[in-house]
């Protein structure tokens, strides 16, 4: 029987088994300064081939591309097209600009999707190491490559963003700002933060005994559920749905309301079950729609007595500052509950 052990949050000697992975957590605003510091140079070169023509359209290929269609899709100027395929639109030729994130530099659809572009003219960024696959196969007369160095998909997709905002074709993304954000919730979280004022340990406490529903209203704040909701399933084995309140709501309906004179272990199971919690993810964004969806999932789950749970983003920063916050949080958290379930 799996259980959850509090004190194991607290306990050098547990957290010591989980050093690596809370480190690599911690450094997560270091490798965005290592990023952008790497790639300066070659955004500015990326800039100033820019500034001639703005694209007819931008062209986000690759699998990692559903981080910038997030940022890109509700600002960029012109059309915007996120195309993870390993190829590209018919209609992509020398007056669109293909951006690829490639921090591994090593997959072959993406390969083959910039040499696609190099070959048809295409203004080609690419953020990928230098001297790799993807690197190789983007070569070409109008491409520009902004060298990476730590395989991280949000630093990576920080210098990428950077590039855009400076030629006009996405919102502010500030480097320096999601690298402070990431600081911010690294010492919030740290590992020798007591549970008492440590947010992650207190909502992985929340969701040891429960089924989680995560909900985030504006389009990156959604995404971050996603992306928490996977790590959840991965540390922990169990389910951990993300998605819209029309999704949400009937999870929530169909909770029976809790009875204090319920007895959990009456049959002998010895299994409480787990109800749902919500987990709200909040980047600060209160537009009409999505306050009136987070009022309803609200109502639903004090009606069926559902416990409520809220990330809050750093007031400060651009929206992808707030995004890093919001992931950073709930994956620490996710760590955080896969370090207390121990078998019996």
């Amino acid at each position: 029987m799996t259980w959850f052990d509090e004190s194991r949050l607290d306990d050098e000697r547990a957290l010591a088994t989980a050093d690596l992975r809370l480190r690599t957590l911690a450094e997560s605003g270091a490798r965005v300064r290592v990023e952008y510091g790497a790639a300066t140079d070659a955004i500015a070169q990326a800039v100033a081939r820019a500034a001639d023509a703005r694209p007819r359209a931008v062209i986000a290929a690759g699998p990692d591309s559903r981080l910038l269609r997030a940022v890109l899709e509700p600002w960029c100027p012109v059309p915007f097209v996120a195309w993870p395929s390993p190829a590209l639109p018919g209609w992509a030729g020398s007056l669109d600009l293909v951006v690829v994130l490639a921090p591994e530099g090593s997959d072959a659809g993406t390969a083959s999707a910039v040499a696609e572009a190099a070959r048809r003219g295409c203004q080609v960024v690419v953020a990928c190491p230098e001297g790799s696959m993807v690197a190789e196969h983007a070569a070409g007369r109008w491409t520009t490559i902004l060298p990476t160095r730590t395989g991280d998909q949000l630093a990576t997709a920080v210098v990428m963003l950077a590039f855009l905002h400076q030629v006009d074709l996405g919102p502010r993304a500030t480097p320096d700002a999601v690298a402070e954000a990431l600081d911010k919730v690294a010492i919030e979280c740290a590992p020798g933060r007591d549970i008492s004022i440590n947010p992650a340990k207190m909502l992985a406490i929340s969701l040891a005994d429960a089924n989680p529903l995560l909900w985030g209203g504006s389009v990156l704040a959604a995404r971050a559920a996603r992306r928490v909701a996977e790590s959840i399933r991965r540390t922990s084995g169990r389910t951990a749905l993300a998605g819209d309140a029309e999704h949400l709501l009937p999870v929530i309906e169909a909770a029976r309301p809790r009875d204090v004179f319920d007895d959990p272990f009456a049959d002998g199971g010895g299994d409480p079950g787990r109800r749902p919690v919500l987990v709200v993810l909040d980047d600060g964004t209160d537009d009409p729609v999505s306050h009136e969806e987070r009022e309803r999932l609200q109502e639903a789950a004090r009606s069926r007595d559902v416990r409520v749970e809220t990330v809050t983003a750093d007031g400060e920063g651009d929206e992808v500052a707030r995004y890093a916050s919001l992931l950073l949080s709930g994956t620490y958290a996710a760590e955080y509950l896969r370090l207390g379930l121990v078998e019996d």
